[in-house]
């Protein structure tokens, strides 16, 4: 393509924490302009958002439906290419199903969707439209988790039998909902975020790591949820045993009232040769412990493409010892999808490495796991069996 693709987004407007973030990391690259933007339900923070970010004020919306219906009576090399949704979990669902109906590709905020249901029906509209959409789990655009994967899918530490998995938040250790944190109100309100708080937040996320870097899926769960914080409407904190198809065991921890934490997640996998560890708070490293030799430390680099996988050279940015976070995680992300839309404009065909992002089929796992542990959380049965 001789063109950027045209991005327009649903939500993030200058009172929100994510749409920022989403457009620093779809302009990492040169590849992703914003045209257009429904960005607040409120009138006048839509308007001044549009305004903050030069878009036209004919392109600046009130609503995702007047966004759609109008991008799509424009010309085909003006309208929007596709949609960024950032809104909370229950407003993902329709403009994701409208902006599909209207032929438009879309970028989706985890969790996909509200319910399970909804992102079964994301699944057979973008199948039978034959249009893309990408989930934004982050944290599989990390570099040293994409060597992880390789390694492990390798078989480089043989057959796995152990997963550990955590993720501390302390953010939410007071009654932050009821203090005027915006963030916390509608992340602990059921009606906004679902059936779980702290498990449809950041559990998703833990799970979704365990089975991206493996390539094995849970097939059975036993959980514990808890609510930490007196008045709080939902989970602030869990564990979950867990079970895979490749006979794995795992353990996955989630809590938002480890006071002190900021973003700790952290994953360790074992097989029968030897183990791995990543640390979000040292990105670029990986640690490869061996059952019979010392501890390997490997380190991202795009320079060093003769000891990294493809996959994690591809998402490299810079040589060896540069740091690389969260927002070139996020970026990473963006820019195989991006790559992969303007392959398919071409006519060509995307590399694997274009195609590694989330897709429905994480969306519908997301969703699946919420439902799951919440289920098992309230069983008595020790073991639960994995339901889609």
């Amino acid at each position: 393509m001789n063109r950027k693709l045209r991005m327009g987004m649903v939500g993030g407007g200058k009172d929100a924490f994510i749409g920022a973030i989403h457009r620093l990391a779809a302009n990492m690259d040169g590849l992703i302009e914003v045209v257009c933007g429904a960005l607040s339900i409120n009138p006048e923070i839509a308007k001044a958002s549009g305004e903050m970010l030069f878009l036209p004020a004919d392109r600046t919306y009130l609503t995702f439906e007047e966004m759609i219906t109008k991008e799509s009576q424009l010309p085909a090399d003006k309208r929007m290419d596709f949609v960024t949704i950032v809104t909370p979990n229950f407003a993902h669902f329709a403009p994701a199903m409208m902006a599909l109906d209207h032929g438009f590709h879309v970028v989706i905020e985890k969790p996909m969707t509200f319910t399970l249901d909804e992102a079964k029906q994301l699944k057979k509209k973008v199948e039978e439209t034959g249009l893309t959409l990408c989930l934004t789990h982050t944290y599989s655009g990390y570099p040293m988790v994409k060597q992880a994967k390789a390694m492990v899918q390798g078989g480089v530490l043989g057959k796995i039998r152990k997963v550990w998995v955590e993720y501390p938040q302390g953010w939410l250790s007071k009654l932050s909902e009821r203090e005027g944190n915006a963030q916390a109100a509608w992340r602990t309100d059921p009606k906004k975020s679902g059936k779980s708080g702290c498990m449809g937040d950041i559990g998703t996320h833990a799970a979704h790591l365990s089975e991206y870097i493996t390539g094995a899926k849970i097939t059975h769960l036993c959980a514990d949820l808890n609510v930490m914080v007196e008045g709080r409407a939902l989970d602030d904190d869990g564990a979950v045993l867990l079970k895979y198809d490749n006979g794995a065991a795992g353990v996955l921890m989630a809590s938002q009232v480890a006071a002190g934490e900021e973003n700790a997640l952290k994953i360790r996998i074992y097989g029968e040769k030897g183990g791995i560890e990543w640390f979000q708070h040292e990105p670029n490293t990986l640690l490869v412990k061996w059952l019979d030799q010392p501890t390997q430390i490997l380190r991202a680099g795009g320079n060093y493409g003769d000891r990294l996988s493809g996959f994690a050279t591809h998402n490299c940015r810079t040589p060896g010892g540069h740091p690389e976070g969260y927002l070139e995680a996020f970026g990473n992300i963006y820019r195989n999808f991006a790559l992969t839309l303007s392959a398919k404009i071409d006519g060509q065909t995307p590399t694997p490495e274009m195609l590694d992002f989330p897709s429905c089929e994480d969306g519908i796992r997301g969703m699946a796991f919420i439902d799951n542990v919440v289920a098992s959380a309230k069983s008595d049965v020790k073991w639960t069996k994995y339901e889609l």
